[in-house]
């Protein structure tokens, strides 16, 4: 049967391939951005399939009636796409407070609003699928995106705790961490704060890289297939790297923090009670 498919986000990157993918295979989906004419070349391409809602994730009114014509239209809500968000490019200590402040209700309480939004519906359904969609810096330091960093750890870290509260309901979660993939993550969608000199040697060198970064290797579409098949697997993982860039730095990652216990075991494990022999 097709699945209902409630997608945040979704004018353009991700968002957009993957509400184009589940409605080519027949799918439906209600397709939310905060401005719904941006959403109207997939509902002219898929009429029949494809409706255009106006959500502001940081409005919970605006995403409770988003999830209010989910239901009415459909009935249920199968596959539910976290994918609102953006980053801030710059040192901590240069973002403004508003910068600050946006970037954590859009990508953190954002995020947030929505799931706890779709979770009655998943619940009362006894089943659906969660789809966080995080990014490598969810697991990983990027220099200049301290705040875009944290917001992602945080999704990871309420989401992880989120799949075991829901497990026994027949609800799913999945975080879908992706590498650098052709969107408009790096242009348009990417806020920069005022430089300071000070910083030019650390995140300065981070500005300079993102003016010649053109040319990502992960394929949005590609990864909207991807994704499709997690959904349809019977034992999706709780995480999904994309892109071979995502799969290798993860990987160097672990490694290294497995490296860092292994050469501060012996102080770590120093600060416990001492053992009381017999």
């Amino acid at each position: 049967m097709p699945l209902a498919w409630f997608i945040t986000g979704a004018s353009s990157g991700f968002g957009r391939a993957v509400a184009a993918a589940a409605a080519e295979r027949g799918d439906r989906v209600l397709a939310t951005a905060r401005r719904a004419s941006t959403l109207d070349g997939l509902v002219r391409r898929y009429p029949d399939r494809v409706r255009a809602a106006e959500v502001d994730v940081t409005d919970p009114g605006s995403v409770r009636a988003a999830v209010e014509l989910a239901v009415a239209d459909g009935g249920r809500i199968d596959v539910v796409v976290n994918n609102a968000g953006y980053a801030v490019l710059g040192a901590l200590e240069e973002l403004t407070d508003d910068q600050a402040r946006r970037q954590v209700d859009v990508n953190l309480f954002g995020a947030l609003t929505v799931t706890r939004a779709v979770l009655p519906v998943l619940r009362a359904q006894r089943g659906g699928h969660l789809l966080q969609m995080s990014s490598i810096s969810g697991a990983q330091p990027w220099v200049g995106f301290s705040l875009y960093v944290a917001t992602k750890h945080a999704v990871e870290g309420f989401s992880s705790s989120l799949a075991g509260e829901v497990a026994h309901l027949g609800i799913k979660v999945t975080i879908v961490e992706p590498g650098p993939f052709k969107t408009d993550f790096f242009t348009r969608s990417m806020v920069r704060s005022l430089p300071s000199p000070d910083y030019a040697e650390s995140v300065g060198q981070t500005r300079a890289f993102m003016e010649s970064f053109t040319r990502q290797p992960g394929d949005p579409d590609r990864a909207a297939q991807a994704i499709l098949a997690v959904v349809d697997d019977d034992k999706p993982p709780l995480r999904l790297p994309l892109g071979a860039y995502a799969v290798e730095e993860f990987r160097a990652e672990y490694r290294s923090r497995l490296n860092e216990i292994d050469a501060w075991e012996d102080l770590a494990r120093g600060t416990d009670y001492p053992v009381e022999t017999p």
